[in-house]
C-alpha cells in the first residue's frame, strides 16, 4: 500500500477518572445547552444528568434536556430534538450516555442549524444527499460506556425506521469540540452492556486495521486497542468495579474512535447495520459479535495478510506455526476465545426473531445503505457471498 493519508483530529479529549468535574471550569462554546440522554432513565438513576447539569450551571450555562433516544436511535427523534433545541434557544449540544446518545446529539446539532428533515442529508438508501451548508452547533461528548468511540470521531449512526435503513454519516462539523472520557462514569455499566459495547470498540479497531484507507497512526492505535480489549474486557465483565480495567477499556474505545477518524470500518458494519435495521431489538455490539466469526473467517480465507498481527496482539502464540494461513486463522481462534470469555458465545440471531428468509434482503440492504464500506473492504464482495456469510452466522 502506498503511504499517502490525511490526518485531521480536531476534538479536545479530557481523559481520566474524575475529569467530568472540569465541565464546571473549562471553556464552553455557549451559554445554553441541550443535554441529550437516552430513554432508559440510566443517566437520571445514576445521577449523571444532575451532575452534568450542575457543573454546567457552575460554569454559567443553563441547560434543558431531551430524553427520548433509543438504543438504536431513529431519525424522528433527531428531528424532534433539533426542533426542541431551536425552540429552547440552545447554542450547543451535550451528548451524555452511550454511543447512541452521542450520535443522536451530533445529528441533532446538525439539524438545529439546517432546514428540512435529517434524512434529507443522508448519503445512501433513500437519503437526499444534501449538504448541510450551515454546519452544526458545537458538540460536547460525555461517554458513559466504553464502546463506540464516537467521542473521537465525526460519525453518527441513525435509523429511518419506516425504510429499514440504518446509515452512518458525518462530516467535519460533527466532530465533538470537546469530549470528557471519565472511566468513573462507566463503573455502573452492567456486565452484558459492558460486553456488547466492548466488542463494538474491538471491531472498530479490527476493521480500521484491515480497511484499505488505513494509515500508520490508525494501525498503531488499532493494535493497541485490540490488545487492551482482549485483556481487560473479560475482567470488566466479571468485575465492573475494577477501575484499572474500566480505564484501559475507556482508552481502548477512544483509540478505536480515533481509528474511525483516521481509517474506517469495513463491510462487517454494513452487514450489522442492515441486520439491526430489520430487527432493532438487536444491540449493535451484539449484532457485530454474532456475525463476526462467519464474516472474518470468510475474509481470512481470501485476504490473510494482516490477521496474524491481530492474532499476536490478542496473545496467540504463532511461533510454532509455519503456514501464513494458520497464523491468520489464529485470529479466529482468539476471537472465539474472547467471545466465550465475556459470555456472548450463546447469542443467536434466531433468538432475536431474525428469519432465515430475510437474509438475502438484509444482504441487499447492506449494499444499498452502507455500500461505501464495501469499497474499503480488502476483498470485493457480492450479494450472494454476503448472503452466504449471513447464512453461516444464522446457523
Amino acid at each position: 500500500m502506498d503511504l499517502a493519508f490525511s490526518y485531521y483530529m480536531p476534538t479536545r479529549i479530557l481523559f481520566g477518572a474524575g475529569r467530568l468535574k472540569e465541565l464546571a471550569t473549562v471553556s464552553l462554546p455557549g451559554k445554553r445547552a441541550l443535554i441529550v440522554i437516552g430513554a432508559t432513565g440510566a443517566m437520571r438513576e445514576n445521577g449523571y444528568l444532575d451532575r452534568a447539569a450542575e457543573y454546567l450551571r457552575q460554569n454559567g450555562v443553563e441547560s434543558v434536556v431531551y430524553d427520548k433516544i433509543l438504543p438504536n436511535p431513529v431519525s424522528e427523534h433527531v428531528d424532534e430534538g433539533a426542533a426542541f433545541a431551536k425552540e429552547s434557544g440552545c447554542d450547543f449540544v451535550v451528548g451524555l450516555g452511550g454511543g447512541s446518545t452521542i450520535d443522536s446529539a451530533k445529528s441533532i446539532a446538525v439539524m438545529a442549524k439546517n432546514p428540512g428533515e435529517y434524512w434529507d442529508y443522508i448519503i445512501g438508501g433513500s437519503g437526499g444527499g444534501k449538504i448541510p451548508v450551515n454546519g452544526a452547533l458545537p458538540i460536547v461528548a460525555i461517554p458513559t460506556t466504553a464502546g463506540t468511540g464516537t467521542e473521537a470521531d465525526p460519525w453518527t449512526v441513525i435509523t429511518k425506521s419506516a425504510m429499514k435503513e440504518k446509515i452512518g454519516w458525518g462530516n467535519d462539523a460533527t466532530f465533538p469540540l470537546l469530549s470528557f472520557v471519565d472511566p468513573e462514569l462507566m463503573l455502573s455499566v452492567p456486565p452484558e452492556v459492558t460486553a456488547r459495547t466492548g466488542m463494538d470498540a474491538f471491531f472498530h479497531a479490527v476493521e480500521a486495521y484491515l480497511a484499505t484507507v488505513r494509515q500508520p497512526a490508525s494501525d498503531h492505535l488499532a493494535l493497541e486497542a485490540i490488545s487492551l480489549i482482549t485483556r481487560y474486557l473479560p475482567i470488566a465483565v466479571r468485575d465492573g468495579s475494577n477501575r484499572e480495567a474500566r480505564t484501559k477499556l475507556a482508552w481502548a474505545s477512544t483509540e478505536a474512535g480515533i481509528c474511525e477518524s483516521l481509517s474506517c470500518c469495513i463491510s462487517h458494519h454494513s452487514l450489522e447495520h442492515a441486520v439491526s435495521a430489520y430487527y432493532p431489538r438487536i444491540a449493535h455490539g451484539a449484532g457485530l459479535t454474532m456475525l463476526s466469526v462467519s464474516y472474518f473467517s470468510w475474509l481470512v480465507e481470501r485476504h490473510p495478510e494482516r490477521f496474524p498481527d491481530m492474532a499476536a496482539a490478542m496473545g496467540e502464540d504463532l511461533y510454532s506455526l509455519e503456514e501464513e494461513r494458520d497464523k491468520a486463522f489464529g485470529f479466529i481462534l482468539a476471537l472465539k476465545k474472547l467471545i466465550r470469555s465475556i459470555g456472548l458465545h450463546e447469542e443467536k440471531l434466531s433468538a432475536y426473531g431474525v428469519k432465515r428468509e430475510d437474509l438475502r434482503a438484509i444482504a441487499e440492504n447492506s449494499f444499498c445503505t452502507m455500500g461505501g464500506l464495501y469499497k474499503l473492504t480488502p476483498v470485493p464482495m457480492t450479494v450472494d457471498e454476503v448472503t452466504a456469510i449471513l447464512e453461516r452466522a444464522y446457523a
